[in-house]
């Protein structure tokens, strides 16, 4: 493994300005950046088809067809009325007759609202530069993924590359909330975006530790399924000086109280497999026993358990389920009549959302607490550890890290990937930006900021990788 001491990294940081201008197009990722960050795309304020245009632009002035630049208006749920967001989709088609379908290249224009007071920096929604990073909101998740991406394309055509297949950006305007833009997309959408598969720039990829150490680089075939379940009970209720032993409030929080010691089953997949099978190698205490240990053994639950109870790990050995809103009673001097709580769960792949369902049923243990769904997401199918992909990513990385230990992981979260994977497209989130841990772990958070050397990276990354990918 190569090391950087904490004073090489901070070097490298502090010494972005130089590197950023022995190369134009990284001036230009830049410029895009501090553009974007400044145009605050969060939902409800109608101003993603504004990104959307601004990008679009960017492709027409490097002399893309207006033919092959699409911006797709449409509406995405607000809790009252709707939002007016749009998508961007943009084709560089291959000359002659591609024997391969195309690559996508996938990300979102979307971000979480911030609010100016929460930060100490600088207003979130202006761009500021200081002490060897980017701040603002959406500088790591994820509009230095869409400016990478752009500015990468934009570096390949000028430059004379000529894709022998097709390559398809795709940039949604509601990933942060709704998710309506991948849905249409792989759905809707698809005469223009039937692809082979697709690459998500959605997140940092590479991540160094505080003493300048590099952990490695990882790439995503696979995220949990999100679903939100709601516990209910109805009651008579009556009035609060005759307390009875059926109130709604007690018999829900039992059955809380039962969702907080439950433990789903523990399972490995082949993308989970492959990240402990990697982390493992780096841990030599107590959790590195349990990784070895739980690999030799998949029915190892005590193993398992131990890993789950790490804050890095949790959520990766199982699918969790946790009460995120509480609801309940109508006067403080009546018995409640009813209480509710939504369970939102994260759940792994290729498990059905209905059997967490039952199960969810199975463990409150009260005939009085009803369980419903509520909504109707399908399992999020796992994309395979393609050779190509893998060979494209790594070769990317360790042209700047020849030493980077590669670690595919699963997300806990969710992202637009999900959509295409359930109607077979696979998507690897593959972007090559980079950050220390934990003190830049900072997405939807306060105080957001990006290294400037890891925008710089990104974009060398994506020319690398798109190019590896459409060249045969």
């Amino acid at each position: 493994m190569r090391l950087l001491t904490f004073a090489a990294l901070s070097a490298l940081i502090a010494a972005t300005p130089a590197l950023a201008g022995a190369d134009p197009w990284h001036d230009k990722a830049r410029a895009m950046l501090e553009h974007a960050v400044n145009i605050p795309t969060v939902i409800g304020r109608g101003r993603v088809p504004e990104l959307a245009n601004y990008f679009a632009d960017q492709f027409r002035q490097a002399g893309w067809p207006e033919a092959d630049i699409h911006v797709m208006p449409y509406d995405t749920p607000l809790d009252v009325g709707v939002d007016k967001t749009a998508a961007l989709i943009v084709r560089w088609r291959a000359e002659g007759h591609p024997s391969q379908k195309p690559v996508m290249l996938l990300g979102h224009m979307d971000v979480v609202e911030a609010k100016k007071e929460d930060w100490a920096t600088s207003d979130p929604f202006v761009f500021n530069e200081k002490d060897g990073y980017y701040y603002g909101r959406g500088t790591i998740d994820m509009k230095d993924g869409d400016v990478a991406i752009i500015t990468a394309l934009l570096k390949l055509k000028a430059s004379g590359f000529k894709p022998k297949r097709d390559i398809v950006v795709f940039l949604t305007g509601d990933e942060e909330t709704n998710g309506e833009g991948a849905h249409l997309g792989a759905t809707k959408w698809h005469d223009l975006i039937d692809v082979e598969l697709g690459l998500n720039s959605d997140g940092t990829s590479g991540y160094f530790r505080k003493d300048g150490s590099l952990i490695g680089y990882t790439i995503t075939p696979a995220e949990k399924t999100y679903a939100n379940y709601e516990f209910t009970v109805h009651n008579r209720g009556g009035h609060s000086s005759k307390p009875r032993a059926d109130n709604a409030i007690y018999q829900l929080a039992g059955a809380l109280k039962n969702l907080e010691a439950h433990r789903f089953t523990p399972m490995l997949n082949e993308t989970t497999r492959a990240y402990f099978t990697a982390r493992e190698k780096g841990e030599k205490g107590p959790l590195g026993d349990a990784m070895r240990a739980w690999l030799k053994d998949p029915n190892d639950g005590k193993a398992a358990d131990f890993i789950e109870a790490d804050e890095g790990e949790v959520g990766l050995t199982r699918t969790r389920c946790v009460a995120t809103m509480l609801s309940g009673g109508h006067a403080k001097n009546a018995l409640p009549q009813l209480a509710t709580a939504n369970i939102n769960c994260r759940i792994m792949p290729d498990v059905d959302p209905n059997v967490i369902f039952a199960e969810l049923k199975g463990l409150v243990g009260d005939p009085n607490v009803v369980v419903t769904r509520r909504d109707d997401y399908v399992a999020s199918l796992s994309s395979p550890l393609r050779p190509d992909v893998m060979k494209a990513f790594s070769d990317a990385v360790h042209a700047r890290w020849p030493n980077a230990p590669i670690i595919p992981q699963m997300s806990t979260g969710a992202s637009d990937a999900r959509d295409f994977r359930v109607v077979g497209i696979p998507v690897y989130e593959a972007g090559g930006a980079w950050i220390k841990v934990p003190d830049d772990l900072r997405m939807h958070g306060r105080d957001e900021r990006l290294p400037v050397a890891a925008l710089d990276d990104d974009v060398n990354h994506w020319a690398f990788m798109v190019k590896a990918l459409t060249s045969k």
